[in-house]
């Protein structure tokens, strides 16, 4: 049997700390949680969490890259498995709802720590990062859909995030307010947005 070497040990605890720092930051938000109250809500002390982190916000950082990195390959399945562009706005629209569904909390937390990144200069560059690593992924989206569309992408990758990102955060806003029936609203927007998102198509030439 191999024995676990001492880092593998120190970066599994942390991820445990991770996971469960991430429940009680997705319930209270960044502010509301101090370090002792992310202890309290977890199987480890106060002291555990110390010993693996100065102090909280190199525990948040921390465990939003480890959910972050997650959440960066959430639409590759949709992007590899698409056969057609009617096909992708579908699944996509459903993964975004079943996101929402699924991990509200935790996109509370991920627009939380945005808006205190542009006051907090220690949360930036891990923020900024991040940023780019979702926008990236939904650039993924929007490349296969141009493919599948035969059109070629009409944005650039950062105005495709921040339309979709935005209609992203204003459903979570609707369904922490009014529950799974705002959902459908948001597919019906998805629908509407990406072909926007590509070049119109030719238009068939006049007849002689």
């Amino acid at each position: 049997m191999t024995a676990t070497r001492p880092v593998d040990k120190f970066d599994r605890r942390r991820d445990e700390l991770a996971e469960s720092a991430l429940l009680t930051l997705g319930e209270m938000g960044y502010a509301r949680a101090s370090l002792r109250e992310i202890a309290g809500n977890s199987p480890f002390s106060h002291g555990v969490v110390h010993y693996y982190f100065q102090d909280k916000l190199e525990l948040v950082i921390y465990s939003v890259r480890h959910y972050k990195a997650r959440c960066v390959t959430r639409y590759d399945a949709v992007v590899r498995d698409s056969a057609s562009a009617g096909a992708l706005v579908e699944a996509f629209a459903a993964k975004l709802a079943q996101t929402i569904r699924e991990e509200a909390p935790m996109h509370r937390l991920w627009y939380d720590l945005r808006t205190q990144s542009m006051f907090e200069e220690a949360l930036r560059t891990a923020i900024t990062e991040i940023d780019a690593a979702l926008e990236a992924m939904i650039w993924r989206v929007i490349e296969r859909y141009a493919t599948l569309s035969g059109r070629p992408p009409a944005v650039t990758p950062a105005v495709a995030y921040g339309m979709l990102d935005g209609l992203f955060q204003q459903a979570l806003l609707a369904y922490t307010a009014g529950g799974e029936p705002v959902l459908d609203g948001l597919t019906t927007q998805v629908r509407a947005v990406l072909p926007l998102l590509v070049a119109p198509a030719a238009a068939a030439p006049a007849p002689l």
